[in-house]
């Protein structure tokens, strides 16, 4: 058995991995190792740690392992910039010591522990995932548990920071800017690229586009501009069902100042990112596009290639303009006043591709209907599905890729009860 009554003071020894020392589940952990000759306060913590591992749906051993690869840290931070200076590395070799005496005092011990006044918990549950990233995390966990010293493993770790990345991009892959603050989405939109038809010419430009950011080649800035309900915004959302490594941040309308500060966060990150704005356009009076010109230009910084925007929009000219906004010869209020009407409507024309989504026909609703049916396995003669999805749309919001959705999602609950 691991000797565990020192294992919370040596804990706060830790180097590089110190955020460890935040983490609900460890606080918890430790807290009830130091209080063993006080039960009460032992048996709390301990049930807080069953608790949070619980909802977690994690094993201890599983969720100790995901945290050490998703620290983000002066390591990470180092490599990020190039090379590791030496004294880091013998730093988060003593750590690496470390932690492997908290993964070796398992679940089954640590309830030992506790004199069988409570619960076990387990210390592994599986991962059904095949990702390139959990296979990768399932056999460094296959070497660790082979090693009587963990430092020795320093290089794969190394390695899987650098393939992986390390923090909130690590461990997510959606996420909204809100209030000045990049907050993580747990569980995004699952729409699948295959659950969209009728742009096929459209979906697979995107694709490419992005297999070129992807690839770490230049890829361009997207403005997706048509009928509403098409799809678009579907489109780009399905792209983290396609990409692993990608990462989708919404930035909506009104946050669109701080583009460039959102930027310049993601440039040396290994992650790939599309900024996702949605239903983008502007009033007369806002000056919000100016930081968004400066993304899709750039300005004396150069322009990191891991970041495209992506936008949608019902117009194609997104800054508003009136009729009165247009010089006459009386008017004497601006010298060069067809400069300023140029720059609005030249703005859309500042994306690297422009995307146009046509209002979808009979014949692509209908095809969107039979291909949305398919995948919901819904079982009804030709004549019939077509004859009810036209007078849905007939009803309702008229034919489009999103009425088409919503004509499917109602069938597929009315024939369950019927």
């Amino acid at each position: 058995m691991v000797k565990v009554r020192s294992l919370p003071e040596k804990c706060l020894s830790l180097l590089i991995y110190r955020d460890l020392l935040d983490d609900p589940v460890l606080l918890a952990f430790r807290t009830a190792l130091s209080a063993l000759d006080r039960p009460e306060i032992a048996a709390a913590s301990y049930s807080e740690w069953f608790s949070e591992l619980a909802k977690r749906n994690q094993g201890w051993r599983d969720y100790l392992l995901n945290r050490i690869l998703a620290s983000e840290n002066p390591l990470t931070y180092q490599l990020r910039r190039g090379e590791i200076l030496k004294e880091l590395m013998e730093a988060a070799k003593h750590d690496l010591r470390i932690l492997q005496r908290f993964y070796e005092c398992g679940s089954q011990q640590f309830y030992q522990l506790m004199k069988h006044k409570t619960a076990p918990w387990v210390d592994y549950i599986p991962n059904a995932a095949s990702s390139l990233k959990q296979t990768q995390i399932r056999q460094i966990q296959k070497q660790l548990e082979s090693l009587q010293d963990w430092s020795i493993a320093l290089p794969e770790l190394i390695e899987f920071y650098r393939r992986f990345g390390a923090g909130v991009f690590a461990e997510y892959r959606a996420f909204r800017w809100q209030d000045g603050q990049l907050n993580a989405i747990a569980n995004p939109d699952p729409i699948q690229v295959d659950a969209l038809v009728g742009y096929e010419t459209q979906r697979d430009t995107l694709l490419r586009n992005t297999e070129f950011l992807l690839a770490g080649l230049p890829a361009l800035h997207i403005l997706l501009y048509g009928s509403r309900g098409s799809g678009k915004s579907s489109l780009v959302k399905s792209l983290l069902g396609n990409y692993e490594n990608l990462r989708l941040i919404e930035v909506p309308k009104s946050e669109l100042k701080a583009l460039p500060t959102i930027v310049e966060r993601l440039r040396d990150l290994p992650q790939k990112f599309v900024i996702f704005v949605d239903d983008l356009s502007f009033e007369e009076d806002d000056d919000a596009y100016k930081a968004l010109k400066v993304v899709l230009e750039g300005n004396l910084t150069a322009r990191p290639q891991n970041v495209v925007v992506y936008a949608t929009s019902n117009r194609r000219h997104l800054i508003r303009e009136f009729f009165d906004d247009r010089p006459r010869p009386k008017d004497a209020d601006e010298v060069h006043h067809w400069d300023t009407v140029q720059e609005k409507l030249s703005f859309s024309d500042r994306f690297g591709l422009t995307l146009t989504f046509e209002p979808a026909d009979q014949t692509t609703y209908l095809k969107i209907v039979h291909h949305l049916a398919s995948q919901a396995q819904i079982e009804l003669s030709t004549e019939d599905l077509e004859f009810r999805s036209l007078q849905w749309a007939t009803r309702h919001n008229g034919r489009s890729g999103r009425t088409a959705r919503q004509f499917i999602d109602f069938l597929k609950a009315e024939l369950m009860i019927s």
